[in-house]
């Protein structure tokens, strides 16, 4: 394949990833504040997941954002508990 197709095949691409993004309503993270009102956890306690490492973070700036797909994990994994 030429270096055009490749750089073709690469845009498409890019525009597939973007409109799946744009198309989904859904967070992808969430800021501390969004976190706890999701998931209906006190400050205290959410800090005290992200310390035993069992919700993930990640740092822009001074921002702390909380991947969904970590909160989404542990709430499952509190209803595997729970069953």
């Amino acid at each position: 394949m030429n270096t055009e197709g490749l750089v073709n095949m690469a845009l498409q691409q890019a525009r597939t990833f973007q409109g799946d993004l744009c198309a989904s309503s859904e967070k992808l993270a969430y800021t501390v504040p969004e976190a706890l009102y999701a998931t209906g956890l006190g400050r205290t306690t959410l800090y005290g997941l992200i310390g035993e490492k069992k919700l993930r973070t990640i740092k822009v700036g001074s921002r702390t954002l909380i991947p969904a797909d970590s909160l989404r994990g542990f709430l499952a994994s509190l209803e595997m508990e729970a069953a």
